[in-house]
């Protein structure tokens, strides 16, 4: 640990924070119809988007009616991302125009890897159990792909801003226009962002091209491919969208998709921008600046925590890791530098890991099934945490509010008074929708992961790592699926039938299980009505709350996973330590 690397985090969230505010403010003004800036240009878009899908921007859904557009444009959108993925090898496709969207000729997808894709991409997670650039052209990469990277994140916007009117209106039956929302998330937020961080990108050196890939001859006169394409566009929205998925197998670490140190902080700062401009959106949106910043508090408390813990593990010289230079010295930096860039080093490493297992991006500029088993653990408990500390884009709102609801009804139980949240009597139905929300996250995870463990043919034959670090690569992929994350303990080979299938029904049920309580807490709470606060009301907008939050957090999550952090890396650790690895 050095002072250049404390200095970065120091830099990285001071500019984090001084963008958070206007950035809030303005999702606040879209996600409520208000007047931006785009809007001479972008409103008569808008109204005609509404025109052509005969949408009635001023009629409001109830709950169900809103879950149930989401539901249907999530299947209809995955259904359509299938069949592109299968017909992306057709004749027909492969001709005219449409054959310059395919030139290096690639096949069509096969039918359980495009079924986990498919289900990957509509889910915001972005798992990938191929290799991008031989396996996906550049039509499905743009038609399929990036389309589900704007949709998914419009649709955790749109869930979320519907949590937030549920929790501020009085007596209502609705929670807002699902079409809408998911518009207007697109039009004014994602799609701005994406066309000005792709030039920044072009302008740093990401391609942004059709062509074929390169054919070049090295120095040792070897033959090598040089893929290329529509780098850029796609690298803006798998970043903005916290989606992740890389259009390169090395993600991140590929120096086409991140060429240069600015790129690298860009990109981390871009993955938490819009999950921490949210908390802002929360306090406007509300009429209670102050709980937004206590709800970001938390959400950074634990994000710094998690990072000086990766950062401290993986700058460590390991006294019983042989093999490998440790020590620092003037032409090597110490600690455990396997699996990561040279160019950008333990601290950028350690911070990018920490960033995007924080959030359900899942992007990676290094490998994480090469970090130290105590590295290793913290960034698979930041996911474990069920993607709350900043979290996916409008996921992790709404599943931190969920964790507020219940840490209200804790401190109402502390107090011996009933639970009220800004004005709301939490109920048997809210803490009830809110657990299920939170139970529904592990029992996934556990339940499969043990199935597979305990399978010599479906399960262990894809591990390249006996003991402990096997049973987290597993654990990991299943944890990683159902939180939407997409990151991976690379020696997991997953492209099999088995862990296609399984993996994508793990997103699905991750992505659409846990929102169905979602909306159901946010229809109840629009039907209550609001009381002033009373002497025993307990205050959501300061220090204590903070505590309270995080502490609650914590808690549940320790309940629910550190027996399995138990049979993994913490196993690992002591093995290690006690030289029986060896």
């Amino acid at each position: 640990m050095t002072g250049n690397g404390w200095l970065q985090f120091a830099l990285f969230s001071a500019v984090l924070l001084a963008l958070i505010r206007p950035v809030g403010i303005y999702l606040a003004k879209v996600l409520e119809g208000e007047r931006t800036w785009f809007d001479p240009l972008l409103r008569p878009v808008e109204r005609l988007i509404y025109k052509l899908g005969g949408v009635n921007a001023s009629e409001e859904m109830s709950w169900r009616q809103y879950a149930f557009a989401m539901l249907g444009f999530s299947a209809v959108s995955m259904i359509l991302t299938y069949i592109i993925e299968r017909a992306q090898g057709w004749a027909p496709l492969a001709a005219g125009w449409l054959g310059k969207l395919n030139p290096q000729k690639l096949p069509g997808v096969e039918q359980t890897l495009a079924f986990n894709t498919a289900a990957s991409f509509t889910t915001n997670t972005n798992w990938q159990s191929y290799t991008p650039e031989t396996t996906m052209s550049y039509l499905t990469q743009m038609s399929a792909l990036a389309y589900h990277n704007f949709m998914s994140a419009a649709v955790g916007i749109a869930v979320a801003v519907a949590l937030v009117r549920g929790i501020r209106r009085t007596s209502s039956n609705t929670i807002g226009n699902f079409w809408v929302d998911a518009t207007r998330s697109i039009l004014y937020v994602l799609v701005p962002g994406c066309v000005i961080f792709a030039l920044l990108l072009v302008w740093q050196g990401v391609p942004q091209n059709l062509h074929p890939y390169t054919q070049a001859t090295g120095l040792e006169a070897q033959s090598q491919t040089i893929a290329q394409g529509p780098v850029a566009s796609q690298e803006a929205i798998k970043i903005l969208g916290t989606n992740g998925g890389g259009f390169f197998n090395a993600n991140s670490a590929h120096p086409y998709e991140n060429p240069t140190p600015f790129t690298n902080l860009l990109q981390m700062l871009a993955i938490f921008l819009i999950p921490g401009a949210l908390t802002v959106t929360l306090g406007r949106l509300t009429g209670s600046p102050g709980h937004g910043w206590a709800v970001l508090a938390s959400m950074f408390v634990l994000f710094a925590a998690a990072f000086t813990c990766v950062y401290w593990s993986e700058s460590q010289p390991h006294p019983l890791i042989h093999g490998a230079a440790q020590a620092s010295s003037s032409t090597a930096p110490g600690g455990n530098m396997e699996g990561k860039e040279v160019r950008f080093g333990i601290e950028q490493s350690s911070l990018f890991a920490t960033v995007t297992t924080d959030t359900s991006c899942g992007a990676v500029n290094s490998v994480h099934d090469s970090y130290t088993p105590l590295g290793g653990m913290v960034i698979l408990t930041d996911i474990m945490l069920g993607e709350v500390v900043f979290g996916g884009v409008g996921s992790g709102l709404y599943g931190m509010l969920i964790f507020v609801v219940l840490s209200v009804f804790i401190a109402g139980l502390m107090v011996g008074r009933t639970p009220e949240y800004l004005g709301k009597k939490i109920e048997s139905f809210d803490v009830k929708m809110a657990m299920l929300y939170v139970l529904i996250f592990p029992l996934i995870i556990l339940v499969l992961t043990a199935a597979f463990v305990l399978s010599p043919t479906i399960g262990l034959s894809a591990l390249t790592n006996n003991g402990p670090h096997g049973f987290t690569e597993i654990l990991y992929a299943f944890t990683s699926a159902t939180a939407n994350n997409g990151s991976a303990f690379a020696g997991l080979s997953a492209n099999t039938w088995w862990y296609n299938v399984v993996l994508g029904v793990a997103m699905l049920g991750g992505r659409f299980l846990m929102k169905i309580p979602v909306l159901a807490l946010a229809g109840n709470l629009a039907q209550k009505k609001s009381a002033p606060p009373s002497p025993g009301t307990f205050p959501v907008n300061t220090g204590l709350f903070t505590v309270l939050l995080t502490g609650v957090i914590l808690i549940l999550g320790a309940l629910t996973f550190f027996p399995a952090l138990s049979l993994g890396p913490i196993l690992e650790h002591l093995l290690l330590r006690s030289g029986q690895l060896f």
